[in-house]
């Protein structure tokens, strides 16, 4: 038999039984579209990590205070203060910038609005590390940092709420903790990290933070940026040989302080819901290989009703080869549909997640494709006995079957 012979037989054989073919191939239908609905939701969830964390800052490292002993009794949190940060500017090498970060949840007022905001005292330079850029107005500057100004920098939905848009707010005075503040400049929006909402924050300098409002020249971590990202390792060593001579702390003796790569931060985060993307895949593909059990139990039940059929066929000249193509493009056809079916349902489910629910979804070329080759993939693997089966058969034997 010619091969566009068998195939056409084998279509009319799908076409015959249209509602037990839609229903076996149901199994294909619902396992693609999961993948690609699950593969989406994990890939856009990374992305959305990534895009956040790196909205906190790029080639940064934060130096919190470590745990101080004394004859062994913890004395409690270490001291880190500006001059920790000066001394990091003395002769940078591989740091471009520093500032010292101080924050506290504190009763903000304006008019008759009030609320608890976080409100942040730094230096200017916190606002290129953070990778904070201006919307409107601007920012302070070093000279008001040292001559403890009341100004301060406003998120972009700090003004809400105050009951108040944080854009008409520029050039009027709020009050932190009673003490008036002149609003100078909002930043433009960088959404939830998932830790804070810089949206939501008030910053000002960091002397007026220290000595007008939180009343200690304490500081609660210093923001520093590396020259370059692969200039991370040497601006790590290089805040540790600064520290340990600035705390006098002996080559015997453990760091009384802390530091935290970002970027390190960030790939944990990436590897996490890279692992959470595959978990949920193969949570859908298991339901993609049930559909292919049934494609085969299906298939072995096609066989047992048309053995006096193959049998005929066997009887006018069909080969083993014959028989054993018809039926494995059989179950190769019901899998392919299937396929087509799941990737249209898979791709509208993730548009439908992002529509209705909110949630980020990507759907990538590659899971797409990949997903449509193991539906055919399970075709001829499950299709593979019962075609073997059926092109087995004696013909004697099938002719004599009822």
């Amino acid at each position: 038999m010619l091969v566009t012979e068998i195939f056409r037989v084998a279509l009319e054989a799908i076409r015959a039984n249209k509602l037990r073919s839609f229903l076996t191939a149901l199994g294909i239908i619902i396992g693609i579209s999961a993948v690609i609905a699950m593969v989406a939701l994990g890939e856009g969830a990374q992305r959305t990590v990534q895009a956040r964390l790196a909205s906190l800052g790029v080639n940064t490292l934060t130096v919190r205070p470590g745990q101080e002993f004394s004859g062994g009794v913890d004395r409690g949190d270490a001291r880190l203060t500006a001059k920790d940060a000066e001394a990091l500017m003395r002769e940078p090498e591989a740091i471009l910038n520093v500032s010292p970060v101080m924050q506290r949840r504190i009763q903000v007022e304006y008019g008759t609005g009030n609320g608890n905001l976080n409100v942040t005292g730094a230096w200017p330079s916190y606002f290129s590390i953070s990778n904070s850029p201006l919307a409107a107005g601007r920012i302070f500057n070093q000279n008001e940092e040292r001559g403890r100004r009341r100004v301060a920098v406003l998120g972009a939905t700090a003004g809400d709420t105050l009951k108040a848009s944080s854009m008409a707010l520029i050039g009027q005075s709020i009050r932190i903790q009673g003490v008036p503040f002149e609003v100078v400049g909002v930043l433009a929006p960088k959404g939830s990290s998932g830790f804070q909402n810089p949206d939501d924050g008030i910053y000002i300098p960091l002397s007026t933070a220290q000595f007008r409002v939180f009343g200690t020249d304490r500081v609660q971590s210093i923001d520093v940026q590396a020259v370059s990202e692969s200039q991370m390792d040497a601006a790590l060593g290089e805040i540790d040989h600064v520290l340990r001579r600035e705390h006098r702390r002996r080559p015997t003796q453990p760091s009384d302080f802390s530091v935290r790569n970002q970027t390190t931060l960030v790939q944990t985060f990436q590897e996490t819901a890279r692992t959470f993307s595959f978990l949920l895949a193969g949570i859908a593909l298991v339901s993609l290989l049930v559909g292919g059990i049934g494609i085969m139990n299906i298939m072995l039940v096609s066989v047992t009703e048309r053995t006096r059929e193959i049998g005929v066929r066997k009887a006018l000249g069909a080969r083993r080869r014959d028989i054993l193509l018809q039926f494995l493009i059989e179950a190769l056809v019901l899998c392919l549909a299937g396929g087509l079916i799941g990737v249209g349902l898979g791709v509208g489910s993730a548009a439908a997640l992002q529509r209705l629910a909110g949630w980020n979804t990507a759907v990538s070329i590659e899971a797409i494709v990949i997903a449509f080759l193991f539906s055919g993939a399970v075709g001829v693997f499950f299709g593979l006995w019962p075609a073997r089966r059926a092109a087995g058969l004696d013909p004697i034997e099938a002719l004599r079957y009822e």
